[in-house]
C-alpha cells in the first residue's frame, strides 16, 4: 500500500474517533450539569445516590465500563442487544461492499454501546468540574444578589454562571483533550477506530509504521483543539 492509501485507510478509522468525540461532548457536557446539581442537593438521598454513582464511574476504568455496557445487558436478558442491532442492520439494509459507510453500518450496535459508556463516564467527570466551579463562588455574591432583589435563578444566570464558565474552561479543556485520546479504547470491542485500523495493517500487511503514524492524526487534532480552547479562554477573561 502507498502512503496515500494508508493515510486514507487510517482516516476512515479516525472518523469513528471523531464521532465518539463529538457525541460524547454533545451528551456528556449537558448531562454533567444535572448530575452536579444532584451532588450538591440539600436532599441527602439524592446527594448520596449521585455521589455514589460518580464515585463508581470515576473509579472503574473506562475500558471495563465499555465491556459492562456491551456485554452485561446480554447476560441479564439472555440476548446480545448490541450485536442484534448489527445483525438487524445487516439483514434489512443494503450494505455497501466497502468504504466508510459499510464500516459505520456493520458496527452500529457496538458504536452505540461505546457512545453510551463514554457519555456516562465523561458526564460524571464534567459534573465534578461543574460542582467545583459552582462551589468556588463565594456566598457573599449570592447574598449581594438577594439584596439587589434578584431571585435565586437570576443570581445564578447573571452573576454566578459567567464566573463558573470562566473557571471551568481550563479543567474542561484538559478533559476534552483527554477524550480524543481515550477514543482509542473503543477498539476493545472491535470498533474500527484509527488504532484498530493500524493494527489491522500490521496483521494483514506486516506494516508496523502506520501504528506510529496514527500519532500524527492525534497531534494535529489536539493542536487544533488547543488553539480553539485557548482562544475561548482568552475571550472569557472578562474578570481579569
Amino acid at each position: 500500500m502507498s502512503f496515500l492509501e494508508v493515510t486514507a485507510f487510517l482516516a476512515n478509522g479516525f472518523v469513528f474517533s471523531l464521532i465518539i468525540f463529538a457525541v460524547t461532548l454533545l451528551c456528556g457536557v449537558p448531562l454533567g450539569l444535572p448530575i452536579a446539581f444532584c451532588s450538591m442537593s440539600r436532599y441527602k438521598p439524592v446527594k448520596a445516590v449521585s455521589k455514589v454513582i460518580v464515585w463508581i464511574v470515576r473509579g472503574i476504568p473506562l475500558m471495563l465500563q465499555i465491556f459492562i455496557i456491551y456485554y452485561v445487558p446480554g447476560l441479564l436478558f439472555k440476548t446480545p442487544i448490541f450485536s442484534n442491532i448489527d445483525r438487524y442492520i445487516i439483514s434489512n439494509f443494503n450494505i455497501p461492499n466497502e468504504g466508510l459507510l459499510r464500516m459505520l453500518l456493520i458496527n452500529a450496535g457496538s458504536l452505540v454501546a461505546v457512545l453510551i459508556a463514554f457519555s456516562i463516564n465523561y458526564a460524571c467527570y464534567f459534573s465534578e468540574i461543574y460542582r467545583g466551579g459552582i462551589e468556588s463562588i463565594s456566598k457573599g455574591q449570592y447574598e449581594a444578589g438577594y439584596v439587589l432583589g434578584l431571585t435565586k435563578s437570576q443570581i445564578f444566570r447573571k452573576i454566578v454562571l459567567k464566573q463558573v464558565i470562566k473557571r471551568i474552561v481550563p479543567p474542561m479543556s484538559n478533559e476534552i483533550i483527554t477524550l480524543i485520546k481515550d477514543t482509542a479504547l473503543a477498539n476493545c470491542i472491535m470498533i474500527p477506530e484509527i488504532i484498530k485500523q493500524a493494527k489491522e495493517l500490521a496483521a494483514t500487511k506486516a506494516m508496523i509504521w502506520p501504528l506510529f503514524y496514527t500519532g500524527v492524526f492525534y497531534l494535529l487534532f489536539v493542536g487544533l483543539l488547543t488553539i480553539l480552547l485557548g482562544r475561548l479562554e482568552k475571550k472569557l477573561s472578562y474578570f481579569n
